[in-house]
């Protein structure tokens, strides 16, 4: 049986080993390339035309998402695993619209890791337990638009109203209400509940 080839695309070296260790015995997988970016990524899978990849979200150089959609510019098929330490909702919708086929928590690699990567190479999705259950808490909620998304970023910078107007050439009573608008659709208590709320559902990043 010819086994199932991967590239592993994560910038913590000792992930990679771990992966390596955990795939090395199994008679039905190899590792065929290894990045620690996301452009590295790309142009080994480009190199090695890998069965399934195991993507990081957050690298330097490219992010995870963004080798993800070059990836799949290229080659539309392409089987791709997420590997993240974040269960936000958000997130993960974006991964998955990407075109992830799986989304996994780095946490519960050792559990999950072997079966997921033959269900994707099988041709089915899968998603953590976890952020199930996040997708699916959220679900429901108004999501916010581009322009909120800005100001929560810069909420969560510590910018005050008279700042984020002057970034965003907005006016001030334009900023008051979108921030009142976003807590609403967060369901946050006031700014800094808001900015939290934000990293952990992966709407903002740090």
């Amino acid at each position: 049986m010819t086994p199932i080839r991967i590239l592993v695309v994560d910038d913590h070296p000792l992930l990679r080993e771990g992966i390596a260790s955990l795939v090395g015995c199994q008679p039905d997988m190899q590792i065929v390339g290894e990045a620690s970016t996301g452009s590295e990524g790309v142009e080994q899978f480009r190199k090695h035309a890998p069965d399934v990849t195991l993507m990081d979200l957050q690298m330097p150089e490219m992010k995870g998402i963004d080798a993800i959609i070059a990836i799949r510019e290229k080659s539309p098929d392409a089987r791709i695993i997420v590997l993240t330490t974040y269960s936000g909702d958000v997130q993960a919708q974006r991964a998955l619209k990407a075109g992830a086929r799986a989304y996994l928590l780095k946490d519960g690699l050792h559990k999950e890791l072997l079966t997921t990567i033959r269900d994707v190479h099988a041709g089915r999705k899968t998603v953590s337990p976890a952020v199930a259950a996040e997708l699916a808490g959220h679900s429901t909620e108004d999501s916010l638009t581009v322009r909120e998304i800005d100001v929560l970023q810069l909420i969560a910078g510590g910018h005050s109203n008279k700042e984020i107007a002057a970034r965003l050439s907005i006016t001030e009573e334009t900023v008051k209400s979108r921030v009142k608008t976003i807590l609403l659709k967060l369901r946050a208590n006031d700014r800094t509940h808001a900015a939290m709320i934000g990293l952990k559902r992966g709407i903002i990043s740090n």
